[in-house]
């Protein structure tokens, strides 16, 4: 099962700026330590028609709309058409993907957000991947660190796989949705299309296309 949740599983590639640091990964939490270089890297490769340079390793598209409240940290590429809301707040090492929402008091670190993300309220973010269309409700959030400061490991039932990582949040598939108040803990997997409730407390692999109501009912989604 665990095969489900690797890079070409998981995301469509073509809807992040940031593709060629799968290159070679093949799960996508192996991307976290390398996330503040790949963007010295790629800054300054970027169009100078289409992005400006904010700071000495942030660039900013020139149709994205950041509001004057907003902070943002060393190391981080915000792409075209992205919105920065009142007082959110990127760390850095972020890439903000094309159209994506960063919202008011949502903190982000050390993460990709693919194309149409969107974190509009409450959220913080940290050592996460989140793919094309991923959505997390009002005061969801990533926890990136366990609470005994071990390494985390990611756990699909009776299979685990040693990341090497004390920090990792979660990874979300393309078209996730996470529904309000939820927690997700450390080296939490979710496949595509998946759904959360509200208010869970999410660990491990959730596969794609389910619907978790809690860590007894993962149930397949039905079409109607």
């Amino acid at each position: 099962m665990i095969e489900s949740y690797t890079v070409k599983n998981m995301y469509d590639l073509n809807e992040t700026i940031a593709a060629d640091i799968f290159e070679g990964c093949k799960y996508p939490w192996d991307v976290l330590p390398k996330i503040k270089d790949f963007i010295a890297e790629l800054g300054p490769k970027l169009p100078a028609d289409k992005f400006e340079k904010k700071g000495e390793h942030v660039w900013i598209a020139k149709s994205a709309t950041v509001f004057d409240t907003a902070y943002i940290g060393d190391y981080c590429i915000i792409d075209e058409d992205a919105e920065i809301r009142q007082c959110a707040f990127i760390r850095g090492n972020a890439i903000v993907g094309k159209g994506a929402v960063v919202g008011n008091s949502t903190e982000l670190k050390n993460v990709i957000l693919f194309n149409k993300v969107q974190v509009p309220h409450y959220n913080y973010v940290g050592d996460s991947v989140l793919g094309h269309f991923a959505h997390m409700g009002a005061g969801s959030i990533t926890s990136n660190v366990k609470s005994d400061k071990k390494l985390v490991v990611v756990k699909d039932k009776d299979v685990n796989v040693e990341t090497g990582l004390k920090k990792f949040g979660a990874m979300l598939g393309d078209h996730v949705e996470v529904g309000c108040n939820s927690v997700l803990n450390p080296g939490t997997v979710v496949g595509r299309w998946s759904n959360i409730y509200p208010t869970s407390c999410v660990r491990g692999c959730i596969p794609a296309n389910h619907i978790y109501k809690d860590k007894d009912h993962i149930v397949e989604k039905v079409e109607d």
